[in-house]
């Protein structure tokens, strides 16, 4: 990615400016500092079993980022460490971070 000084209009950009448009913008929360990208090559071919291998252990570990974000005790606990570090420039991949080790490669919690 390469490093931009952003006008005032895109400043607060995130993401694609429209649905046909291949280039990115993005925000780093902390720093304020604005990168944008851009697709030149996206494929085309059918998914292969391990991505799709790979997406359904995302969809299972982002439920259980979900699901610990709706406790209050436990979100508190994560939000706490959240904070000591600057790393991560969010609470939901922060948690994502934490938890995914915890997964085998099927998406399954592995056994303690």
């Amino acid at each position: 990615m390469s490093k931009i000084k952003p006008i005032a209009i895109i400043q607060s950009m995130s993401g694609k400016v429209c649905e046909h448009c291949d280039m990115y913008f993005r925000t780093n929360r902390q720093t304020g500092a604005v990168s944008t990208g851009k697709v030149c090559y996206p494929s085309d071919a059918e998914p292969t079993a391990a991505q799709i291998k790979a997406k359904e252990r995302f969809a299972k570990v982002s439920a259980a980022v979900e699901e610990i974000l709706q406790d209050p005790e436990q979100k508190a606990k994560y939000l706490a460490a959240y904070k000591a570090q600057h790393v991560v420039g969010s609470l939901r991949g922060y948690v994502f971070k934490k938890i995914s080790p915890l997964y085998d490669a099927d998406g399954e919690l592995k056994a303690a």
